[in-house]
């Protein structure tokens, strides 16, 4: 076979492309992306040796099993926007989480800077990693009550792979709990899903035992 392709792709270096192109998630936009020449072009050149590519740098950083990073300055965007703010972005959120961002005591802030410290599930022994537990560490480590936006921002600012690469499957907010629908109180979770990017809220029968996987969101206090 001649290494230079001409006209058409025979038949199995087109199937090895699109095997390609499924494994890594690929759209017909990325596609598109690949046909223009100058693209191409820039793909050659790294297969051959010519460009090099470093992996970007972490927006987060772990220290002694707790996730630290911090998110952009509020801008006071209310629940109802943030449900319009993320669906066009191709997140979904669950009932639940609607009703959070839709409730009266969903109050955004303007202008805030905040610091988050992600407490890993890891940190506490299976049968201690309860709320109670979990929220007394607020004075040990000077944490304090985050807004629920900050669920929102999170969910926002971070891909899938970037939760999954912190060890993680659900990051909760841990602010105040605000009532659903059914009138219980709950929270806001960033949560990655095989059907999915979602914002949802964790299954109240177990929002005082939480499992490994979850992470819990706090606000960093200013020393």
């Amino acid at each position: 076979m001649n290494s230079e392709l001409n006209v058409v792709l025979e038949p199995g270096i087109a199937q090895k492309l699109q095997f390609a192109i499924r494994r890594n998630n690929g759209t017909y936009a990325d596609v598109e992306w690949l046909s223009t020449g100058e693209n191409f072009h820039l793909v050659s050149l790294l297969a051959r040796g010519g460009v090099t590519v470093s992996e970007p740098a972490k927006r987060w950083r772990e220290q002694d099993g707790v996730i630290y990073f911090t998110l952009p300055a509020t801008d006071g965007t209310t629940g109802s926007q943030w449900i319009d703010r993320l669906k066009k972005k191709g997140f979904r959120l669950s009932k639940w989480a609607k009703d959070i961002l839709n409730s009266k005591d969903f109050k955004p802030t303007t202008g805030v800077v905040n610091e988050i410290a992600v407490l890993k599930g890891t940190l506490f022994k299976n049968n201690g990693r309860i709320t109670k537990n979990i929220r007394a560490m607020d004075d040990k480590r000077k944490f304090a009550t985050p807004n629920a936006e900050i669920a929102c921002m999170i969910r926002e600012m971070f891909t899938d792979e970037e939760i999954k690469d912190m060890g993680l499957v659900w990051i909760v907010a841990m602010h105040e709990p605000i009532k659903d629908s059914n009138g219980g109180p709950n929270l806001l979770s960033a949560d990655r899903a095989e059907d999915g990017r979602w914002l949802r809220t964790p299954c109240l029968s177990t929002i005082d035992e939480w499992r490994r996987e979850r992470g819990l969101a706090f606000v960093v206090l200013a020393s």
